[in-house]
C-alpha cells in the first residue's frame, strides 16, 4: 500500500505534455521501487562561488540503504558536459564525492545511476552558486518596445468577434461553463479557451490561465470560479479545446509538431507572434465581459505557460498580479555562452546546426522572456526547483534577476519540471488573495 509520502507526491496537474517524442509533464513522476537519491551538503543547496559542494548519493529501498550497489555517476553545469564522472559500487549504499565548485554564477548538477535486476534508477541533486547574480546572455534589441507596441497597434484593429457556447454538462450550481471563440492576431485567426463565470450576479476578478507547451483540451477552472473569480483557460494552436484527446495528441506529432522552430528565421512570422498577442486578445476579451469588475486582473501559467505569464503581463498593462511556475522560454541562448538555455533549447547540441544563424538569433531575442522581464511592473509570486531538466534553474533566474517589480521566489529545491501540491497552493491562494482583496 502507498504510504502517506506516496500520497503526498501525487500528482497535481494531471496532463503530460508532448513535445514530439518528448514528453514534459506537470506532474511529479511516479514513485520508483528503488530510489536514488542525489543531495549537495548544504541543506538549502546554496552556495557562494569558490565554495567547494559534496554531494550525498543514497540508494534506497523501503526507506533502507541498499548495500553493494553499482553505480554511475556524473557532474557537471546544467545540461552541458560532465567535469566528473566515476563508476563504483556501494558498500554502504551511500557516498560523499566532491562536486568541485564554480567560479561563476550557476548551477552544478550531480546525476547518479544504479542497475538493479536489469532495471536502471536515475535521481540527481543541483547545487545553485550565487543564482541570485546570474545574469542573462540574451541580448535585448533596441527596437524591442517599439516592436511590440505596434503589433499591440495592429491587434487593436481586428474586431474581436467572440463567440460564447454554453457547456451545460460542464457547469454547476454556481458556475456557467462556455466554450469561447475569438478572433486573433488576423482576421481570420481564431483563439479558443474555456470561460468560467460565477452564476451569481455581481462583478468579479478574474484569472487568465496560458498553457504550457503541446496541445490538449481543457476543462476550465471551475473551482476558482466557484470562489468568485472569473477564469479563462486558453489555448494557443488556432483549435477548439474541447474536442477528443486523440484529436492533439495527433496535431502534436503531426502538423503542430517542432511548432517553437517554426518561421524562427523571421520575427514577424515567428509561429510565438500569434501566441503572445494571443494572450493580449484573451485579455481583450475578459475586459469586456459585464460581469467583470473592470480592475482585478491576474495571469497564471507553468513552463511555456509560466513563460506566457510573465510576457502577458509585459505587454498588457490591464494585468495586475501573475503567478508564474517554472517560465520556458528564457536566455534562449545561454547555450552560445556555454551555459545552460531554456526551454525549446533552441540552441542546444541538437539544434545547433539547425539555429545557429544570425537570422534566427536576432529574431530569437524579441521572444525571450528575458526581455519582457525587464518590462514587468506588477507583482509577481514565482515558484520552481533547482533539478528542472526542463527549464534549467539557470535560465529562469536569468529572467527572474532583471525582474524589477515587487516578486517573491517559492523554491522546492528537489523539483524538476513539476510541482508539489503545496506550490500549487501557495501561488493559487497568493493570486486569489490579491485579486479579491479590497
Amino acid at each position: 500500500m502507498p504510504t502517506a509520502t506516496c500520497y503526498k507526491k501525487i500528482m497535481h496537474f494531471i496532463t503530460a505534455l508532448l513535445l514530439g517524442s518528448i514528453q514534459i509533464s506537470y506532474a511529479q513522476p511516479t514513485e520508483q521501487f528503488i530510489k536514488v537519491i542525489v543531495a549537495p551538503d548544504h541543506a538549502d543547496w546554496v552556495y557562494k562561488t569558490g565554495e567547494k559542494v559534496k554531494f550525498n548519493i543514497s540508494v534506497l529501498q523501503n526507506g533502507n540503504t541498499l548495500k553493494n550497489v553499482a553505480i554511475k555517476y556524473e557532474i557537471g553545469p546544467e545540461k552541458m558536459d560532465p567535469l566528473k564522472k566515476d563508476s563504483l559500487v556501494l558498500a554502504s549504499g551511500t557516498l560523499t564525492t566532491d562536486g568541485g565548485t564554480m567560479k561563476e554564477p550557476g548551477f552544478l548538477r550531480c546525476i547518479a545511476t544504479a542497475t538493479i535486476n536489469n532495471k536502471t534508477y536515475r535521481g540527481l541533486g543541483t547545487a545553485a552558486f550565487d543564482a541570485q547574480l546570474i545574469q542573462p546572455a540574451i541580448t535585448n534589441p533596441a527596437d524591442f518596445n517599439s516592436y511590440w507596441e505596434q503589433a499591440k497597434a495592429e491587434l487593436a484593429t481586428v474586431p474581436l468577434d467572440a463567440r460564447m457556447t454554453l457547456l451545460p454538462e460542464r457547469c454547476t450550481e454556481k458556475v456557467n461553463v462556455y466554450h469561447v471563440n475569438l478572433q486573433n492576431f488576423r482576421p481570420g485567426t481564431r483563439l479558443y479557451g474555456i470561460l468560467c463565470v460565477p452564476k451569481k450576479e455581481g462583478k468579479y476578478p478574474a484569472i487568465l490561465k496560458v498553457p504550457g507547451a503541446g496541445a490538449r483540451p481543457y476543462a476550465g477552472d471551475i473551482a476558482n470560479a466557484e470562489k468568485g473569480l472569473i477564469t479563462f483557460e486558453i489555448g494557443i494552436h488556432g483549435v477548439p479545446v474541447n474536442m477528443d484527446a486523440s484529436v492533439y495528441s495527433n496535431l502534436i506529432t503531426g502538423a503542430l509538431a517542432g511548432y517553437w522552430n517554426s518561421n524562427l528565421d523571421d520575427k514577424d512570422r515567428y509561429y510565438y507572434k500569434r501566441v503572445y498577442l494571443g494572450c493580449v486578445r484573451a485579455n481583450d476579451f475578459i475586459v469586456q465581459l459585464p460581469q467583470y469588475d473592470g480592475i482585478n486582473l491576474g495571469v497564471t501559467g507553468g513552463s511555456q505557460g509560466g513563460a506566457l505569464s510573465i510576457i502577458t503581463a509585459a505587454l498588457d498593462s490591464r494585468v495586475k498580479f501573475l503567478a508564474c511556475f517554472y517560465p520556458a522560454l528564457s536566455d534562449l541562448t545561454g547555450y552560445l555562452k556555454g551555459r545552460a538555455g531554456g526551454w525549446p533549447h533552441l540552441f542546444n547540441k541538437a539544434n545547433l546546426a539547425f539555429n545557429n544563424k544570425k537570422d534566427k538569433i536576432e529574431a530569437a531575442a524579441y521572444y525571450d522572456v528575458v526581455n519582457f522581464a525587464r518590462l514587468v511592473k506588477v507583482p509577481g509570486m514565482y515558484s520552481w526547483g533547482f533539478n528542472d531538466e526542463t527549464c534549467p534553474p539557470t535560465s529562469m533566474y536569468a529572467a527572474y534577476n532583471v525582474i524589477t517589480a515587487p516578486k517573491e521566489l517559492f523554491l522546492a529545491q528537489e523539483t524538476g519540471h513539476w510541482t508539489y501540491p503545496e506550490q500549487t497552493e501557495k501561488l493559487t491562494n497568493w493570486l486569489v488573495s490579491k485579486l479579491k482583496s479590497p
